[in-house]
């Protein structure tokens, strides 16, 4: 059946999904696969299909935040997909952690609104142990530099006390924050997909999210190259997924 949002059916016939959030992410992943096929895009849902070393991935955007996130995931998990990498930008929530540097996932703070309309608060948001070990084990193959923490996922960083809310959750040890890892891990597991999650540092802590994220768009720099680690992070554990 044809999924009404992200315009996909079973005859996708792939069980590895590696969901940006960004539509124009999707054609700078679309770089590192072969057999490329464009598939569909509507609303925030672009996707394309193609192999990495010989296994079949479909890259899909998710737009920004939780309610677009889950519907993606949703959809996915009724064609057949079963592990998904979120790949996305993230702010740093304490120093030491540079530019364009990867922050792996055990672990989000649920701050958004769609998770907690599945499930109570009490319950965790946390990836699939194996996948977020091939992601670990494909970084230090890489020799990326590399944080591994938990983050905060939240609906907007335009409230007001914003500064007062990453200085708290700073304070706790939370390492950065984003706007869809919570919702993936908590839809994904309540689904019974393997799901993880590679953040690139697009803000260092202390600066304007806004001024940075505003400058992301222009030229290589160090958080393009985290982005395209982040890319060939993702795909090289759903390799050695499919190996296991």
């Amino acid at each position: 059946m044809l999924q009404p949002h992200i315009q996909l059916d079973e005859s996708l016939n792939c069980k590895y999904a590696i969901l940006p959030g960004d539509p124009a992410r999707v054609d700078r992943i679309a770089k590192y696969l072969d057999n490329v096929q464009e598939l569909a895009f509507n609303r925030e849902y672009k996707s394309v299909k193609g192999t990495y070393k010989g296994v079949s991935v479909v890259a899909i955007s998710t737009g920004i935040g939780g309610a677009s996130t889950t519907i993606a995931l949703e959809e996915l998990r009724r064609i057949g997909v079963t592990h998904c990498i979120r790949i996305g930008s993230c702010g740093a929530l304490r120093e030491g952690i540079g530019l364009g540097d990867l922050i792996l996932v055990n672990g989000a703070v649920r701050d958004d609104g769609a998770s907690k309309s599945y499930v109570p608060i009490q319950f965790p948001a946390i990836p699939d142990t194996e996948l977020l070990m091939h992601c670990i084990e494909s970084a230090r193959e890489r020799d990326d530099r590399y944080h591994l923490g938990i983050v905060r996922t939240h609906d907007s960083f335009y409230v007001d006390d914003i500064k007062e809310i990453n200085e708290f959750w700073s304070g706790n040890g939370v390492v950065g924050s984003d706007m869809e890892t919570a919702t993936v891990f908590t839809v994904g597991k309540l689904r019974g997909m393997k799901v993880a999650s590679i953040l690139n540092n697009v803000v260092v802590w202390g600066e304007e999210t806004s001024d940075s994220i505003g400058s992301y768009a222009g030229g290589e720099d160090l958080r393009t190259a985290g982005e395209r680690e982040e890319i060939l992070v993702a795909l090289e554990a759903f390799v050695k997924a499919d190996q296991k």
